[in-house]
């Protein structure tokens, strides 16, 4: 077994336009002040990385790194969640998407749009590859999701179509992976046609189960959707490649439940919360991962809909610390070994009899 290596920060939720956090070596500076040895840097945001250079200069790479280990920060992924959510977007929520695309020149035309994400993503797995890296996250954008639960009942074959049409999408995307020695890992989540462990089958399947098509687990997502997020462990844990830590509850009550009501975060009964402040046990969740051997970093997500977020930044990398588990190199009872062979144990036995 391995021990998971921690924490690191996921820096998607502390960009700003002042310092420290509208530069590369100043969140760095500051995330290693918080406790973090790592950070997980989102490829959208030009105040950190230089996507276009980091896919095309191995010199642009090394420099990056040095910056951040001068620092004491090590670069543990690259995150491509903005740019995968653009190659599947259903019609509905097109002028929404379009915020997502840092290039205006895309934005009303949904074909262009689609070619400059997937051209991103593609640059995301260059850029690790030259950054020496094993795993980007990624969500999978969503052409089914407004008929989740549909009134009246979908048509037969729509969902069929639908993935069918996102694995078709994505296969170039994962072959590429695959050139690159990437793990494209794609985070489990509601918005997302890969919202669960059924849909990632689904998916799965229709690209010929592609060794590069793996999972981000964040048990968050499932506490909001009542799905067993120590079980999915069990389930996927030779799929399991990449781990954000983030908290979450869900209270129901009479008149909400997972569906929200509509309402703002602070009033749903299911919300992310700063780490502990929820309901994951994250004490089975790290004894789970750390059993399946899991070789990957545990990255705090932070979201709360309370707590602020500098304040949940420095209580996460203490929280991931305490539950990181050192692996033992030998069994506890080690010390009761008799030692025996083979003609021991068949005498034991009373096989030479």
């Amino acid at each position: 077994m391995k021990t998971i290596k921690g924490p690191a920060l996921f820096l998607a939720q502390f960009a700003g336009d002042t310092a420290p956090f509208n530069s590369w070596k100043g969140i760095t500076r500051w995330a290693a002040d918080c406790g973090y040895v790592g950070v997980q840097v989102p490829t959208w945001d030009a105040r950190f990385i230089d996507l276009d250079l980091a896919a095309s200069s191995t010199d642009y790479c090394d420099t990056f790194k040095g910056e951040a280990s001068e620092n004491g920060i090590t670069v543990t992924e690259l995150a491509s969640h903005l740019h995968g959510q653009l190659v599947a977007v259903h019609p509905a929520y097109d002028e929404m998407m379009d915020g997502f695309a840092s290039d205006p020149a895309v934005h009303g035309n949904p074909k262009a749009r689609q070619e400059w994400a997937v051209d991103r993503v593609m640059k995301g797995l260059s850029a690790s590859k030259n950054l020496g890296l094993t795993a980007m996250s990624t969500f999978s954008g969503a052409l089914a999701w407004p008929y989740l639960y549909p009134f009246p009942q979908r048509p037969a074959g729509l969902v069929e179509a639908a993935f069918d049409e996102l694995a078709k999408r994505w296969r170039p995307i994962l072959d590429h992976a695959e050139d690159c020695g990437i793990d494209l890992c794609y985070e489990i989540h509601p918005g997302e046609d890969l919202h669960d462990g059924i849909t990632y089958e689904m998916f799965l399947e229709r690209v010929g189960n592609h060794v590069r098509a793996n999972m981000l687990y964040d048990p968050s997502h499932y506490v909001l959707q009542a799905l067993d997020y120590l079980d999915n462990i069990d389930i996927y844990a030779e799929r399991i490649r990449m781990f954000h830590v983030k908290d979450a509850e869900l209270n129901p009550t009479g008149r909400q439940g997972v569906y929200g009501g509509y309402q703002s975060w602070v009033n749903r009964a299911g919300r992310f919360r700063s780490l502990g402040d929820g309901q994951v046990d994250f004490g089975a969740v790290f004894s789970k991962l750390t059993a399946a051997d899991f070789d990957g970093w545990a990255v705090v997500e932070w979201e709360c809909a309370l707590k602020h977020p500098e304040d949940g930044a420095r209580e996460g990398a203490q929280f991931v610390r305490d539950h990181i588990i050192r692996v033992t190199p030998n069994a506890f009872d080690d010390f009761a070994v008799g030692g025996a062979d083979e003609a021991a144990n068949r005498r034991m036995m009373g096989l030479d009899r």
